[in-house]
């Protein structure tokens, strides 16, 4: 699982190309249990959050959830984007 202090070290830039290699190194879907493990938080939440519409983008193929990791570190970003400065 990835260091979180290093992730909110990088610049945009190094943040973009590190994410573009992950992805490249994962492969383009993810289990949910892929992505809980890499969030830290539980296969469960995953699911409520899918439910209430608040969590990453979710794929149904056949039977089974998958995840673009892309959408995934997206809404991550996206999560991350608050202003200390209010």
């Amino acid at each position: 699982m990835p260091n979180p202090s290093a992730r909110h070290t990088r610049t945009p830039a190094t943040a973009t190309a590190t994410a573009t290699a992950d992805a490249t190194r994962r492969g383009p879907l993810a289990t949910p249990a892929e992505v809980a493990a890499y969030l830290g938080v539980p296969v469960k939440t995953l699911y409520q959050w899918k439910y209430r519409g608040i969590g990453p983008n979710v794929h149904k193929g056949g039977r089974h959830l998958r995840y673009r990791w892309h959408e995934v570190d997206a809404w991550l970003n996206a999560q991350a984007t608050y202003d200390l400065a209010v």
